[in-house]
């Protein structure tokens, strides 16, 4: 009879609960243990040398960042989240041992002991990847992405604006100086000595040398007046006085910090265009986040990384926001580092240009980087394009062009380009013999005068090599596969970590937060391939078990019905073959799973065997 009463298993929160340790209940393949055997895996001088010693004993370095870099695995990026999940989250309770460090030692940790120590733990870490056979560094994909900045993004400063107010003011210091020297004899040699003789800009520490000799004179004056006699001369002096008075009055509470604040805004900018107040170290970029469609500027930085196998390799920070100019400090960075370098670094288009071709061409290693018209050479629709030079045959022997009209477009002179940035190109000039009267001039060129064709024969021949070695067949499938390795981690971290702004402000910790980012990235990444490799692993000796059984069962149903009475005989399949024809198909065509299977075959084949023979009996 059923049990009527409801029945519970055993619930008391009190009672005592083995086992202790934490270990026990975190699955195999989890990812805090892969936090746990990386970070333990690594020297303990390693963070000895950033810890000079004395005072309450610190908490133990591994455990921190163990901490911050499993925090981070589970898109905790913030310090107060990481330090409440240390009393609520069973795997990051077993990772800090129970100890529940509050989130202000956790930020001091992760901004001022991780300074020194981000680039070499991250080494060591890419090292031990290496070591373990997860990636072997042979190819470097690199590619940049740009990650807004913890700032405002109506912070702005432009260097433009900067320039324009400075000139201006610039301009009213000259006015003021012509005003102060009808009453104070200034040295006009020294002045003009420590002005910037290329810009005739007068620095912040000249006017304070000026407003301190006007201050002098105003003392001066001073005494002169409270020593005259006479009330009339005496309020005659004051009155002369004042002018002098409002100009010292101007030049110390607006002129001279305003030159002090655009002499800052030029040194925080350097060769950038912009940067915020908030973070001094952004710059106003367009991010591909852009809802409103209206190509807005937000402060952010540019993050390159270098990835094989989508585990990241090695990784920078930059103000720029253009990939071209991030490719040499990338490469020297990646050079000091100590890892070992790559065969070839694969790169896309944004990278092409003839600066970046020449430096690469000196390294130890092979690029594959295509020029930004690379995909348009490769059209057709590129060679029906009968104006363009490339298209147009060429004498290489009288070194000319002949146009579509069959004219002479030959050399007339070398000139030189320098682009924004201050590297200089040479180029060689080819001018069209005569436009006048050519049918095909309207679509030809908007020129006035003859056709002209700048020719940069360096970069034509670095771009050649590369487009040779793209269109190889190895060169193929190593650009091909740089999409689906370098882009998809990126999609990783923007979506599936949900890291797409900073939260640290300045150049140095950004770079530990993206560090922190990119190591979380690859412990997630070897927990994966280490789950999938078990599963794998699993699912084959699965297979190679049923494989075993499938064999076994066949053999032994064979050997059963080839004992028996019925087909002892050979007519006995001429004679009976309904049994053959109901028993053998199922037995030969159909994979038996299990012996259970076949004993089922063989009673429906020999049911209808007799089923039959009683027909015909009949």
């Amino acid at each position: 009879m059923r049990n009527q009463t409801a029945t519970y298993q055993q619930y008391t929160m009190n009672q005592l609960v083995l086992p202790m340790d934490f270990s026990d209940l975190i699955p195999e393949n989890h990812v805090a243990r892969v936090v746990n055997d990386m970070v333990e895996s690594l020297d303990d001088q390693l963070f000895d040398e950033v810890y000079k010693g004395g005072g309450r004993p610190a908490y133990h370095p591994k455990m921190m960042t163990k901490i911050l870099l499993y925090g981070y695995t589970q898109k905790w990026f913030s310090c107060r989240a990481i330090a409440k999940a240390l009393t609520e989250h069973l795997p990051m309770m077993w990772l800090a041992a129970r100890q529940t460090p509050d989130f202000r030692t956790i930020n001091r940790f992760r901004s001022e002991r991780l300074k020194p120590l981000m680039d070499t733990l991250f080494s060591a870490l890419t090292h031990l990847l290496i070591k373990e056979g997860y990636v072997d560094g042979s190819s470097y994909f690199l590619d940049g992405t740009k990650i807004e900045a913890n700032a405002n993004k109506y912070t702005f400063v432009w260097k433009k604006s900067v320039q324009k107010y400075e000139e201006k003011l610039q301009l009213k210091i000259d006015e003021m100086l012509q005003e102060i020297e009808k009453q104070v004899e200034l040295d006009r040699i020294q002045i003009q000595q420590e002005t910037n003789a290329e810009e005739k800009r007068i620095s912040s520490e000249v006017l304070q040398a000026v407003a301190r000799s006007v201050e002098q004179e105003l003392i001066k004056r001073d005494e002169q007046i409270k020593e005259t006699a006479d009330q009339k001369e005496k309020q005659a002096q004051k009155q002369a006085l004042k002018p002098l008075r409002k100009i010292y009055r101007t030049l110390t509470t607006d002129t001279l910090p305003r030159l002090r604040k655009y002499e800052t805004s030029f040194r925080l900018l350097g060769e950038r265009n912009s940067y915020s107040k908030t973070d001094p170290d952004a710059t106003f970029m367009r991010m591909k986040d852009d809802h409103m469609k209206n190509g807005q500027l937000k402060a952010g930085y540019n993050w390159q990384i270098g990835t094989q196998d989508q585990f990241i390799l090695f990784y920078t920070v930059h103000p720029n926001p253009t990939d071209t100019r991030c490719l040499l400090p990338h490469v020297e960075a990646l050079k000091e580092s100590g890892l070992p370098l790559p065969k070839t670094l694969i790169a896309d288009a944004g990278y092409g240009s003839e600066s970046n071709y020449v430096a690469m061409a000196d390294e130890l290693f092979e690029t594959l980087i295509p020029s930004h018209t690379f995909r348009q050479e490769q059209k057709r629709s590129f060679a029906k394009k009968r104006f363009h030079p490339y298209n147009w045959r060429y004498d290489e022997t009288d070194d000319v062009y002949w146009c579509p009209n069959q004219r002479k477009v030959s050399f007339k002179q070398y000139t030189k380009r320098t682009d924004p940035y201050g590297y200089a190109r040479d180029f060689k000039v080819y001018e069209c013999e005569s436009c006048e009267g050519c049918p095909f001039k309207p679509e030809c060129t908007k020129a006035r005068g003859n056709r002209q064709v700048h020719y940069n024969p360096v970069y034509e021949e670095l771009k050649a090599k590369q487009h040779q070695k793209l269109k190889s067949e190895e060169g193929r499938t190593l650009y091909q596969k740089r999409k689906t390795d370098v882009e998809s981690v990126f999609g990783h971290v923007k979506q599936n970590l949900g890291f797409r702004r900073l939260h640290l402000r300045g150049k140095e910790s950004v770079h530990i937060e993206l560090g922190l980012v990119a190591l979380a990235h690859n412990l997630r990444k070897r927990a994966t391939v280490d789950r999938r490799s078990k599963e794998l692993k699993n699912t084959n000796q699965h297979k190679n078990r049923e494989n075993r059984i499938k064999r076994f069962s066949r053999f032994y149903v064979l050997r059963c019905f080839w004992d028996s009475s019925l087909f002892c005989r050979i007519d006995c399949f001429n004679k009976h073959s309904l049994v053959a024809s109901y028993f053998i198909p199922p037995l030969i065509l159909h994979p038996i799973h299990s012996p259970l299977l076949a004993y089922s075959y063989i009673y429906a084949a020999y049911t209808l065997f007799l089923r039959r023979e009683q027909k015909q009996s009949r």
